[in-house]
């Protein structure tokens, strides 16, 4: 019998699994923390804004008009997976005559493109004290964030919450009329999750602070190559990977998917004070140089 062969003896004759229990055991498993992971993906977000196709065709006219303003703009969280790409994105279509970085280090960079990035250090812990790295930006990009297996959870709610908060204040006080904020699919001030509950919370807290204009975006599962090992969200990459792209679209999207679905909204002017994109729009909106494409 071979070792994928089933044991004609039957599962009562042995008090040790074999190998194809084993592997049943494991799968069961996988399927289980799977199951839990995606119930926090479940939720719908609500309804969000999209893409028209004359909002579409109309891109390059909305960014060439945006680039003759010469706004600056600021990104928190630059060294993360989602700001890395942010910055690059930004820098590539040019769409702004000042980048500045705000974080608790200095990033290095060796492409030339990276040159005229300014970066502003600071204390999380006493932002009150680097309130001049806030002022003078008309744009702001929030991406801070980290988890709760890496901080605790009371380090996680001190960065997503505390953190995200002071920042938006500062932010508006220092002059910034467009704060965008990367937040999550199910974000919920009533949940009882606490990753769920504490982006509800910022949310709602941030858009007290009366921006110009507020722009939340509640993407579902992240999809990118992370420099640091997160094992379970290699699984899950993994899982959503093997899925129609009409069903993973309402549970995952592509970092860089984000990151143009972010610039393609900052660039389109809105006379809304707040704007609330789920996963969906994110995908649409993200998507839209595709259509443009021969």
């Amino acid at each position: 019998m071979g070792r994928g062969d089933a044991d004609p003896r039957g599962r009562g004759d042995s008090l040790i699994p074999g190998p194809a229990a084993l592997s049943a055991a494991a799968a069961a498993a996988a399927a289980a923390l799977l199951a839990a992971l995606l119930l926090l993906w479940l939720e719908d977000a609500g309804p969000g804004a999209g893409s028209s196709m004359a909002e579409t065709e109309a891109l390059p006219k909305l960014r060439e008009d945006f680039r003759m303003q010469n706004k600056s703009v600021f990104i928190l969280g630059a060294s993360g997976e989602t700001g890395r790409v942010l910055l690059k994105e930004i820098l590539e279509q040019n769409l702004f005559s000042k980048v500045t970085l705000i974080g608790r280090r200095k990033l290095t960079f060796d492409e030339e493109a990276y040159k005229n990035v300014n970066q502003e250090v600071v204390d999380f812990e006493k932002l009150d004290d680097y309130a001049s790295a806030f002022q003078g930006h008309d744009v702001g990009f929030c991406c801070l964030g980290t988890t709760r297996k890496k901080a605790g959870a009371e380090g996680f709610v001190r960065v997503d919450r505390d953190y995200v908060l002071k920042s938006a204040e500062l932010a508006k006080a220092g002059g910034c009329k467009h704060f965008n904020l990367l937040s999550s699919k199910g974000a919920d001030k009533l949940s009882n999750f606490l990753y769920l509950q504490v982006k509800g919370e910022v949310e709602a807290r941030v858009e007290e602070l009366q921006f110009e204009r507020y722009s939340v975006f509640r993407p579902g599962f992240l999809l990118c190559d992370r420099q640091e090992s997160r094992p379970v969200e290699w699984l899950v990459r993994k899982f959503f990977g093997s899925l129609p792209e009409s069903w993973a679209r309402w549970h995952s999207v592509p970092v860089a998917t984000v990151v143009r679905a972010m610039l393609n909204n900052a660039v389109n002017p809105s006379g809304k004070k707040k704007e609330l994109l789920d996963n969906n729009a994110i995908h649409d909106l993200g998507k839209a140089d595709d259509s443009l494409k021969p």
